[in-house]
């Protein structure tokens, strides 16, 4: 899902990544074209019988590797875990739930600089709601913020007050879902934002805020960095706060500052790790998207691929399909990977790690007011003291206690709570 200090440009590797900045490209340098069909139209979808049935087909007739040498997960994706999946989702699995849920919300298709954007609109049930417009990452979807929409929409039927509501809209990013596959090069994250605010003018909000982890902290940064009049805050869940002596400290070589708080070393042992071990499907996908043919005729292979995305992640899928309860069931790993998979949109995703130039966690000098939630399993948990560095409109900070990389998805509740206290001061 994300992209990293790692990959500046599409074809930065390991050794050349965390230094370099000066690659930033600032929002007012994309030219954004407002021509075309501006209607909103309604949207649902359903698949066909066909489709489901080769998709169970093709589970089925997965050909698995050996398994792997290791104890532990070290080599990838464990064959334990990956058989079990591929067994429930042959066999257990109904998509039809799920888009059942999905025709249940208020659904729409609008172009956007020549690109079909399709979006969850949902309006609140209490008069002067604040709108929201909250963005996925890689490898989730509209299927991560799915949960959240219930809460932020009818606040006092979730624990809330009505003054805590929020009209919500959920875009999917160009090249993911139900959102067109961009046909020409440049839909990077600039561009993006730019769409979205474009976005939230035709809905009619004269004000608003916006929210995103992984993708989405890219995406809703440009936004605050273009900062139209209207975009009263942001919020993240994965910022963008790493220091430039701790970006240059994370390079092939580099040591580990002395100095460091017991916050800050935690955070740098886990930028560390990630950098060393988990950054293989953002190279890839950063400089070969288009060679990975296979996770588009197996669905196996691209369950493999998305759940191998960071190793606290993978832990708790893992978890899942060995029975445990945790935050996510089996049923909504396999709605977000059967989405991609319906929608054909494996390889149109990752281009966008191919179309990025922003080095993905260092700060960006947002203005405009602030508020960060920070969860323990994410990649990293951003200290307090880089926070207040690299945010210079900190309205709100705040350490969860439980939660990784799939925020609303999987501590839907905390997250719904952080949204609530996060933007209670800009609503005046």
């Amino acid at each position: 899902m994300s992209s990293t200090e790692h990959l500046v440009t599409r074809r930065t590797l390991l050794a050349s990544a965390a230094a370099a900045g000066a690659l930033i490209i600032m929002p007012q340098q994309v030219a954004f074209a407002k021509e075309g069909d501006e209607r909103i139209r309604r949207f649902s979808f359903k698949a066909s019988e066909e489709q489901l049935g080769d998709l169970r087909r093709r589970i089925e007739a997965t050909r698995f590797p050996e398994p792997e040498l290791v104890a532990d997960s070290s080599q990838g994706v464990q064959s334990a875990t990956i058989e079990k999946l591929a067994k429930y989702w042959a066999t257990n699995y109904d998509w039809r739930k799920i888009e059942a849920k999905l025709n249940e919300l208020p659904q729409f298709i609008t172009e956007i600089d020549g690109v079909d954007i399709h979006f969850i609109h949902v309006k609140a049930k209490h008069d002067g709601a604040l709108p929201i417009i909250v963005t996925h990452g890689w490898p989730g979807s509209i299927i991560e913020q799915m949960k959240i929409i219930g809460p932020l929409t009818d606040p006092t039927a979730h624990g809330g007050s009505a003054s805590d509501a929020f009209d919500v809209v959920i875009p999917s990013i160009p090249g993911y879902g139900f959102s067109g596959k961009p046909t020409e090069k440049g839909w990077d994250p600039i561009r993006i934002a730019h769409a979205w605010i474009e976005l939230m003018k035709r809905l009619g909000y004269a004000r608003y805020v916006a929210q995103g982890g992984d993708w989405g902290d890219a995406v809703t940064e440009q936004m605050a960095l273009i900062a139209p009049p209207e975009l009263l805050g942001i919020h993240v869940n994965m910022p963008a706060t790493v220091p430039e002596d701790i970006a240059t400290a994370l390079q092939p070589g580099g040591k580990k500052p002395a100095g460091l708080s017991p916050d800050e070393s935690h955070a740098y042992d886990q930028l560390a790790d990630f950098y060393a071990h988990g950054l293989g499907y953002a190279i890839e996908m950063a400089n070969r998207p288009q060679t990975l043919v296979g996770i588009t005729d197996s669905p196996v292979g691209l369950a493999a691929w998305m759940i191998d995305h960071d190793i606290r992640s993978y832990e708790l899928i893992a978890r899942i399909f060995d029975g445990r309860t945790e935050g996510l069931s089996r049923d909504d790993i396999l709605d977000n990977i059967t989405l991609y998979w319906l929608t054909n949109t494996a390889v149109s995703s990752a281009r966008l790690y191919w179309e990025n130039k922003l080095a993905f966690f260092q700060p960006k000098n947002v203005k405009i007011p602030v508020a960060v939630s920070v969860f323990p399993d994410e990649i990293y948990a951003a200290p307090r003291s880089w926070t207040e560095k690299a945010y210079a409109n900190l309205i709100h900070f705040n350490r969860l206690d439980k939660g990784g990389h799939f925020a609303a998805w999987e501590q839907t509740q905390l997250f719904c709570e952080e949204m609530r206290t996060s933007f209670r001061t800009v609503r005046s």
